[in-house]
């Protein structure tokens, strides 16, 4: 008799540890909310979507504000699904980190504002203001000799990373052609300062060895910066310096997009 009662017990508990389990498993699966936006399906936590009141994903999950249904039954909100990403993992992460290159912050701050949600909108438009500024701003570039900064070549351009694409590019030129780097040069943030610089008869040229060898012309160095300013989809505006008579000879060059 006592062994039947014990095996009662042991089933009620095994049901009730069944019972239990299947609560928290349909708990996590209504936790999670697929959105179809645009077209794009994203799904993630509830507790996300609703992190920040009274916005418009916040007042949807919380049955404040009336959303259509897809032929699933996912929610559809009718946006650029694919900015929405950015959208989601402000929500995720608590802050704006957005790719390298980004360029669709006026899209961006849209959509931030119809989603009600003033932090990001306020964040993005500051990146945009402060991009709008830096691309107002001209960098330039300076390879100059040691001894005399009047010699060398100054580059121009309003776009900062393009300064730094054309300053590494220039530098693996010069060590591909140059047996002594880095002793034969040094890099600064604007600066690339060779040894020295002399005067031959066609043009100005960098020597760095005792017995006057020429390793690298500054016509080559001029070469390299307009080539990659080409690939990049900049146009050389103009030679700063008109006097010398051509590109070739001149002593700056100004690149803008």
């Amino acid at each position: 008799m006592e062994r039947k009662i014990n095996k009662r017990e042991k089933e009620c508990e095994e049901n009730h540890s069944s019972s239990e389990g299947s609560e928290q498993d349909k708990e996590y699966k209504t936790s999670l909310i697929t959105l179809n936006v645009g077209g794009y399906l994203y799904i993630t936590q509830k507790q996300t979507l609703t992190k920040y009141p009274d916005s418009f994903l916040e007042g949807i999950i919380n049955g404040k504000i009336m959303c259509p249904f897809d032929a699933d039954g996912h929610y559809f909100i009718d946006r650029d699904g694919l900015l929405f990403r950015h959208i989601l993992n402000f929500l995720r992460n608590g802050e704006l980190l957005l790719p390298e290159g980004f360029r669709e912050n006026q899209l961006l701050a849209q959509e931030a504002d119809f989603f009600q949600l003033k932090v990001l909108s306020d964040a993005v438009k500051s990146k945009w203001e402060k991009e709008q500024l830096a691309s107002r701003e001209t960098t330039f570039l300076e390879i100059t000799d040691s001894h005399d900064r009047s010699q060398g070549l100054r580059i121009f351009c309003n776009a900062p990373d393009f300064i730094a694409k054309i300053k590494s590019r220039i530098v693996l030129v010069s060590k591909s052609r140059l047996d002594g780097f880095p002793e034969e040069f040094s890099v600064s943030s604007n600066i690339i300062q060779f040894k020295y610089f002399i005067k031959s008869e066609n043009g100005t040229r960098l020597v760095l060895k005792e017995d006057n060898t020429f390793v690298c012309t500054l016509e080559t160095l001029k070469f390299e910066a307009i080539m990659t300013a080409l690939k990049c989809g900049f146009r050389l505006l103009t030679s700063l310096d008109c006097s010398k008579g051509s590109i070739v000879h001149s002593d700056a060059l100004h690149f803008i997009k």
